[in-house]
């Protein structure tokens, strides 16, 4: 008779496969997705070592770990992921919150008055807008995004966060962007360039949708749209601000500059890469 498959002796042989596979995060990613299947935390992966595992469990799990093998994001096999402290829905119809992206809602708040309205360009999941609107209970925020898939995920988010008498979603393109005027405008866009493409990592490339990802003119298209429209979508001493690439820096705050902002800046994140470039539209 075989030995059964135990929670710790799964957990092993789950690590050791995402390794060979070039997994960097191999035992934490094991760990997530065992927790997720088992509905425990972490914590009780540990409390639950000796736990032998049914059939039924171990057929759920089977195909989870070969998607991950072959490089699908873990958040994607799960369904959701952890973004400003709160539980989001994503899908391959929309680009994974990170963590870096969380300093654009840092300088958000950063730069908000207690009520006011916020534009988020192409929202995706809606990670941004809803978790500035989470923390900002007298602001109203819409999302802007050109895919149909996109929007629903947001919307879908925005009821599970109890947000969606605050946030509206739309379907809007960057090359005509709304006639109304904002507090604030952010935007995460598309900014990897053709070049760049090719390297990245194949949970990125070959998972999340390109047109959250890829633009053209050397990465700068969509912020030469937006650059072009910030007097128009800018209320008078209204913010724009915008993610960038850690090579963009210079070229994101020139745009800025010819559009009219003043007060321009970058902020850095928590590794001092170029995060988040500001101007502001003169009162």
């Amino acid at each position: 008779m075989s030995e059964p498959w135990t929670l710790l002796k799964l957990l092993r042989w789950i690590t050791s496969f995402f390794r060979e596979k070039g997994i960097d995060s191999s035992r934490l990613d094991a760990e997530l997705l065992i927790a997720d299947v088992l509905k425990l935390d972490r914590v009780g992966i540990y409390l639950n070592y000796d736990r032998p595992l049914t059939a039924t469990e171990l057929a759920t799990i089977k195909p989870l770990v070969k998607r991950r093998g072959q490089r699908e994001p873990l958040q994607y096999l799960l369904g959701h992921t952890e973004f400003w402290s709160l539980d989001f829905k994503v899908s391959p119809a929309v680009l994974i919150p990170r963590a870096d992206t969380e300093i654009l809602v840092e300088e958000a708040l950063a730069k908000a008055d207690e009520t006011g309205e916020l534009l988020d360009i192409g929202t995706g999941s809606g990670a941004v807008a809803l978790s500035f609107a989470h923390e900002k209970s007298h602001w109203q925020v819409i999302g802007l995004d050109i895919s149909p898939a996109a929007l629903e995920v947001a919307a879908e988010n925005s009821r599970s966060l109890k947000l969606d008498s605050r946030s509206r979603f739309e379907r809007g393109d960057l090359a005509q962007l709304p006639e109304k005027a904002f507090d604030l405008v952010v935007s995460n866009p598309p900014y990897i360039s053709e070049t760049e493409y090719p390297e990245l990592m194949p949970e990125v490339r070959d998972h999340e949708p390109e047109l959250a990802l890829l633009a053209r003119e050397n990465g700068l298209d969509c912020y030469r749209k937006i650059a072009a429209q910030a007097q128009k979508i800018l209320k008078p001493g209204g913010w724009l601000l915008l993610e960038i690439g850690y090579q963009q820096q210079q070229a994101v705050t020139e745009l800025l500059d010819d559009a009219g902002l003043t007060e321009i800046y970058c902020r850095q994140d928590y590794a001092s890469n170029p995060r988040v470039v500001a101007g502001r539209r003169s009162a």
